[in-house]
This record gives structure tokens, C-alpha cells and sequence, in this order.
């Protein structure tokens, strides 16, 4: 691995990760991006970029150590919309692929990497989506309404230990409104996607033209493209997830900006020229076994199963206030 790293000295894969006003979130984030949280990646060699999209005050991470480069940039005139600080760190990332995460309130796994890698290895040009929760009983705006806060969210996420076992993760979390069937079925986007610096050329980016607060749905239209692009192949990373922590997001917290998904999906047809449909392409299965750390192929029959929503929501449950 060592001399790999000496002819090789550029990272195969660079994280650009885009967060606003989110202190709390990103220590997260970031250390799910570690090389001591993501397991079997002693092969690989990432960077993260972190662009501050013009938070204030500005994020504190300059003296974060997560053993893998990370270099941070600060845009103090950003635009409300994320995809200009997108394209911005995509522009500054040094690896072969570009794992965009747009909302840098979502932890990963601890297998991201690792699956990324291997998928990337066995596929010429391939669009890996890591797929979404929310942290808490269900999707977040309904969960609020219920007394879920971040102090909730802290307790929960103490009393699994998820830095010593990221998966556990699982045991808090509800699919999120772009996959509802999970890894069996199509899905509107990833926080979590993978695709070549080729490919993000080809597609220009993602479409500045998006200028709604959050970026309206800039991330979905991204995902469309990539995933809809002739001659790539579109794979889940069955077993892994990015997990929303409670913020104030555009579409997430309880102090929002009260843009509706069609309000946001008129911004899309007014660019696109017709409305958002969510993608409807063949998709490959690529999970691991947690325990040995393999890579493989698999179908719905033998990928992997998370908690049910009923096991979620009694875990939760214990650290909600009484109704």
C-alpha cells in the first residue's frame, strides 16, 4: 500500500462535502469520513473536501485530524443554493472519482468507502448512491412534530455508541422520502454519490440555474442525469446509508423556509421544461459482509435487512416526551 501511495500519489476518491451553519452536525460528518470509522479502507486513499457555503460565523474545522487529507475553503459570497460550492469543490478535488454530499449533516456508515472503491474497481463507469435515512422514528418533518429535537437526536446517538459501530446507526434511523422501498426500489437522489470526475465533466456539473435556498432540487436533478447517462452503471451500496441529523434545513427542520416539493418542482419544470419524475433504471445490488468485509453482488433475497420501522420506533420511543 505504501508504494502504491508513492507512484501514485493522488487519491482515487475525493469527498466534497457542502455544509452551512451546521457546527454541531459536521464534527459528525466529518468523522465519519475518518480512517479510523471507515473499516477496510487501509487500501485506499480518499480526501474530503469541506466547502463552507458561507456560513456565520464560519465552521471551525482547521485543526481536525480524521487521518485522510482534508482541506477546507470558505465562500463568503455564497449563493443561497449549494450547487455553485459543489462544482466549486469538485474543481479543487484531487481524485479520480468525486463522492458529492451536498448536505454535510448526513453521517455515513462505516463501509462507504470500502464499497466505493470495490464498485468502482469492477465497473467502467459506475454511479454508486449511498441511500438515505433520517435520524429519529420517521422522516424528520413528521418526527418534529412528535418532539423529536437534537437534544432527542444526542441521547439517541449516545446510547448506541455509533462511533465504535457506525451500523448501529441503523437501529435509529427511517428510510427517507427519496427511498421508501430502500435498496428495493427506485429512489430520487443520493447524499451520497459516487461518480467519475469524466462523468461529472460530462454532465456539466451540477445546474447552477438552481437557485431555490438548499438548491431546490438540484441534487435530484443530478441524480437523474447520472443515473440516465448512456453507458453507466447505476449501483446501491446495499448495507451502507447517509443518516440525516436534525438541523435547519430547507425541507428537514421545524424552522423551514415553508417551500413544498411542488413549489420546488415548479423551479425544476421552469428549467427542464417538464416536471420531476423519479428515474426508472436498472440498478445492481453491491453490499458487503460487515464481518469479513467482502464485496459482492446481491439480490433482494439475500441483501441486507435493517431494522423494521417498528423496531426504530420503540428504540426511539424510550428518549421521546410522553404524549
Amino acid at each position: 500500500m505504501r508504494l502504491r501511495r508513492l507512484l501514485n500519489p493522488r487519491p482515487l476518491i475525493s469527498v466534497v462535502v457542502i455544509a452551512y451553519n451546521m457546527p454541531r452536525e459536521i464534527s459528525r460528518t466529518l468523522h465519519t469520513l475518518s480512517r479510523s470509522y471507515q473499516q477496510n479502507s487501509a487500501d485506499t486513499d480518499w480526501e474530503v473536501i469541506l466547502v463552507d457555503n458561507g456560513s456565520k460565523p464560519p465552521l471551525d474545522i482547521d485543526a481536525r485530524d480524521i487521518g485522510v487529507p482534508l482541506r477546507s475553503y470558505y465562500l463568503e459570497e455564497a449563493s443561497p443554493s449549494p450547487a455553485g460550492a459543489v462544482n466549486y469543490g469538485v474543481q479543487q478535488a484531487q481524485g479520480d472519482y468525486v463522492a458529492i454530499m451536498i448536505d454535510g449533516a448526513r453521517m455515513l456508515s462505516p463501509g462507504v468507502v470500502a464499497g466505493a472503491r470495490r464498485a468502482v474497481k469492477d465497473n467502467p463507469e459506475p454511479v454508486i448512491a449511498v441511500l438515505g435515512l433520517h435520524l429519529g422514528p420517521d422522516h424528520q418533518r413528521n418526527s418534529v412534530n412528535a418532539g423529536y429535537t437534537q437534544s432527542v437526536e444526542d441521547r439517541l446517538l449516545a446510547h448506541i455508541d455509533w462511533p465504535s459501530d457506525g451500523y448501529r446507526l441503523f437501529e435509529i434511523a427511517s428510510w427517507g422520502g427519496s427511498c421508501p422501498q430502500g435498496w428495493f426500489g427506485p429512489i430520487a437522489e443520493s447524499n451520497c454519490i459516487v461518480v467519475s470526475q469524466r462523468l461529472f465533466q460530462s454532465l456539466s456539473g451540477f445546474d447552477e440555474a438552481f437557485q431555490s435556498p438548499g438548491g431546490g432540487l438540484v441534487n435530484l436533478d443530478f441524480y437523474k442525469r447520472a443515473v440516465e447517462h448512456k453507458g453507466v452503471v447505476p449501483i446501491y451500496l446495499a448495507g451502507e446509508g447517509s443518516f440525516h441529523q436534525l438541523h435547519e434545513g430547507v425541507t428537514t427542520g421545524d424552522q423551514e423556509s415553508g417551500r413544498s416539493f411542488d413549489e420546488l418542482n415548479e423551479e425544476y419544470a421552469a428549467i427542464r421544461g417538464n416536471g420531476f419524475v423519479v428515474p426508472e433504471v436498472n440498478v445492481r445490488l453491491f453490499g458487503a459482509d460487515h464481518g469479513s468485509g467482502r464485496f459482492r453482488y446481491v439480490t433482494s433475497e439475500d441483501a441486507p435487512i435493517p431494522p423494521t420501522a417498528e423496531a426504530v420506533q420503540a428504540t426511539c420511543a424510550k428518549y421521546l416526551p410522553p404524549n
